[in-house]
């Protein structure tokens, strides 16, 4: 549920909104109920507040003084100010400090209902978008230290050792990185292996066996086959064909 505090100087109106309103159908728990703006803004220094509902009319601290030091407590905290005063200035610097609405009293049952519903609809989204982008760039970290670790250890790299290394199961980790990259574990890393081959063999002076281990294959005719069905030739025709540009 979402925490909302009530403030206002009027016993009435503040009892009575936060008793017999339906605030839990919305979602709403009342979290607490404040006299003035003073004791809310020490309420809300202690505790994580949703939404504030405050009077605009208070003695030691007004609601729009409450709600500009508590932006700088909670930038999150939607606030609605509830007002017998119409005066234009007061809803203008309400705008202003940044109030999602402005209810004048005495208010309608369907007007409370009408607003407190948007209200946590958008909470709502707000709260699905920050799961979105959790969940994204956890997803992102895991596939990036996965390719890291692959690059780096790319001649005794297995599936078994990437799980380890991010601590995940190997049957979770080859789905996952299947649906996230589109491109199968193994293929990767053969991808990764190919093009150290193929760098040792435009660079380096290494023989085929060498290479063959440098890059993880124990016998040098199975790292042969490898290469010639990624690159179309074998090592050696690779290497002379780079060496004649």
């Amino acid at each position: 549920m979402y925490e909302m505090i009530v403030v206002d100087d009027e016993a009435e109106l503040r009892e009575g909104i936060s008793s017999y309103f339906p605030w839990e159908s919305l979602n709403i728990h009342v979290a607490g109920i404040f006299e003035n703006g003073r004791t809310a803004l020490t309420y809300i220094r202690e505790h994580s507040v949703d939404i504030v509902l405050t009077d605009i009319r208070m003695p030691l601290m007004d609601g729009l003084s409450l709600i500009e030091k508590a932006k700088r407590i909670s930038s999150k905290t939607v606030y609605v100010i509830l007002s017998g005063y119409r005066e234009f200035e007061y809803a203008k610097k309400g705008l202003l400090l940044g109030v999602k609405d402005y209810i004048l009293k005495p208010t309608k049952y369907s007007q409370i209902y009408e607003v407190f519903s948007r209200i946590t609809a958008e909470l709502d989204q707000r709260a699905e978008n920050a799961d979105k982008k959790a969940e994204s760039e956890e997803t992102y970290g895991v596939i990036a230290s996965v390719k890291t670790y692959i690059r780096s250890h790319y001649s005794q790299a297995t599936l078994d050792s990437a799980a380890e290394y991010v601590r995940l199961n190997p049957y979770y980790l080859s789905t996952f990185f299947k649906q996230q990259t589109g491109e199968n574990f193994s293929d990767y890393v053969l991808r990764i292996r190919m093009e150290a081959a193929a760098r040792f063999l435009e660079k380096g002076d290494e023989n085929v066996k060498e290479i063959a281990e440098a890059v993880g294959y124990t016998n040098p005719n199975s790292f042969t086959r490898a290469f010639r069905q990624y690159y179309q030739c074998n090592p050696k025709e690779y290497r002379r064909k780079k060496q004649e540009f």
